[in-house]
């Protein structure tokens, strides 16, 4: 889970970035804390998604589907 002081941290580390540079080990954390933002971003959605459900006009009611991945899919 993303917490307020991580997601503070990102900030930090992105306006460090951008105004002096980071060294090393800011970089490799600020990649790890990217990461993990994104991941539980993705997370979140597919919970949502899981919870969503479509109505037809005729009035049934049908759960999103996972859709199958084809080629020309981007991930």
């Amino acid at each position: 889970m993303i917490t307020p002081e991580k997601i503070e941290r990102i900030n930090f580390l992105a306006r460090k970035s951008r105004e002096q540079g980071l060294t090393e080990e800011e970089a490799i954390e600020q990649k790890a804390l990217r990461a993990e933002y994104v991941a539980a971003f993705k997370q979140s959605l597919v919970n949502t998604l899981d919870n969503t459900v479509i109505q037809r006009p005729d009035g049934t009611r049908e759960h999103v589907k996972k859709r199958k991945k084809s080629s020309g899919d981007v991930q």
